[in-house]
């Protein structure tokens, strides 16, 4: 391994200590625009599903790939949400198709029927800080090489 691939892997396992997550998932580097981003991987329907429940804080270049089985039309509320998101739905090539930008957090009381929702066309949907995709110039167009590192499925 040259000493750039280590310096990268040090970086990104000293950040995935460091994030706060009800679960603990395999974590990857995804180079966007302006920065690297560590990434959990949620590849199963119930890592899915519990997504970013219950963390009460993201770290800057922070966050959560959903990797689906195939790309397809996705939709993702936010019960027990507890920090805005920027949602990025990519394609199959790691393409970013469009952002959700600034999803809000609802409160607790809000009734299940109520709770926002945001659908795409996705083979992956990442999940970062509110404000993070533009700050990292991830917009439409844009490809993020997630597919070559999701073989983790």
């Amino acid at each position: 391994m040259n000493s750039l691939a280590s310096l990268i892997l040090a970086a990104v396992t000293a950040t995935a200590a460091r994030m706060p997550s009800p679960q603990t998932l395999p974590v990857i580097a995804v180079a966007a625009p302006r920065a690297t981003l560590a990434l959990q991987v949620a590849n199963t329907e119930q890592e899915r599903e519990t997504g970013l429940m219950g963390v009460t804080h993201l770290r800057a270049h922070t966050g959560m790939l959903f990797v689906f089985a195939q790309d397809a039309p996705v939709e993702f509320w936010m019960k027990d949400t507890l920090v805005p998101l920027d949602m990025v739905f990519l394609s199959a090539n790691g393409t970013v198709r469009s952002v959700a930008s600034n999803v809000p957090v609802v409160a607790a009381t809000t009734p299940d029927a109520a709770i926002p929702r945001r659908a795409g066309t996705a083979k992956y949907v990442i999940e970062l800080p509110a404000g993070e995709a533009e700050r990292d110039a991830i917009i439409p167009g844009v490809h993020l090489p997630v597919e070559s590192q999701t073989s983790l499925q």
